[in-house]
């Protein structure tokens, strides 16, 4: 291999390792209640309009979204032709093993232990503890998208 394809191969593998957290989609086939990211976050759509076409020629769609971590509100602005980008959101429910230090020990479905994920604050996070505290056995529910994992619902094992 030369040192030409040397590089084009890294930039290629750089690529292909980043590319799973997005995908590009048209901003008018954007839908509520879909995802999009807005100001560097995943972000619910909660809200969106379009503009009519100003003189340049381009509908605008105004993007209200909920960030899918934080709760934050977040808003943009984007002609509908532009695209933009789609976190891919992944949705996995694992066994908690234990909780200790403010993180779950989760058993993943392969049957390896995963300790990455903190507990989440307030009554979510009362309610994952309150349920292990009392011994039941519990599976929680989270969510990744962009890098970022959250425990978002917790459920009692079925028997």
């Amino acid at each position: 291999m030369s040192s030409d394809e040397e590089v084009h191969q890294e930039v290629f593998e750089a690529t292909v390792s980043g590319a799973s957290e997005t995908f590009p989609m048209q901003c008018s086939a954007l839908r509520k209640n879909g995802h999009v990211v807005l100001k560097g976050r995943p972000c619910k759509i909660v809200d969106m309009s379009t503009s009519k076409t100003g003189k340049h020629g381009h509908a605008k769609v105004n993007l209200v979204g909920i960030d899918i971590f934080t709760g934050r509100k977040y808003e943009d602005m984007s002609p509908s032709t532009h695209n933009m980008d789609v976190p891919n959101v992944l949705r996995n429910e694992y066994v908690v093993l234990n909780v200790e230090d403010g993180f779950l020990s989760l058993m993943t479905t392969s049957g390896e232990t995963k300790d990455d994920v903190k507990v989440p604050e307030g009554e979510l996070g009362e309610q994952i503890q309150g349920m292990f505290d009392d011994g039941k056995e519990i599976v929680v529910t989270v969510i990744k998208a962009l890098g970022e994992e959250a425990a978002i619902s917790v459920k009692e094992a079925p028997k």
